[in-house]
């Protein structure tokens, strides 16, 4: 098992910056990728950046430029630095963990609302 938590979500308005952070515990042993996927009302859970153990990093082509995915090993910890933030980036924000068997694991979500 792998526990996450998350933090640093917020308010903030258009054009400012938010970094969230997310730590795990437990089996980290297992992990092969970590990423943070959002979801904003009445939409799907989609990938926002992800990467892996060896540092391959991805994004939704609506974040690049823009967001940079970031990963700590000694600390467990996956980051996410948020810059140019826009409206359409409001949503719960969910950090990701996959196992090397494929396991799937999810932190608790952290809001983070932009304002126009």
């Amino acid at each position: 098992q792998v526990q996450l938590v998350e933090s640093g979500g917020g308010l903030v308005q258009a054009g400012g910056s938010l970094r969230l952070s997310c730590t795990a515990s437990g089996n980290i042993f297992l992990i092969s990728s970590m990423g943070w996927y959002r979801q904003a009302p009445g939409k799907q859970r989609e990938l926002v950046a992800g990467i892996t153990n060896s540092g391959s990093t991805n994004y939704a082509d609506s974040v690049k430029g823009r967001f940079t995915i970031s990963r700590d090993n000694a600390k467990n910890t996956v980051y996410l630095q948020m810059n140019s933030l826009k409206p359409e980036d409001t949503g719960v924000y969910y950090c990701n963990v996959k196992s090397v068997f494929g396991t799937t694991y999810w932190g608790q979500g952290t809001q983070v609302t932009v304002s126009s």
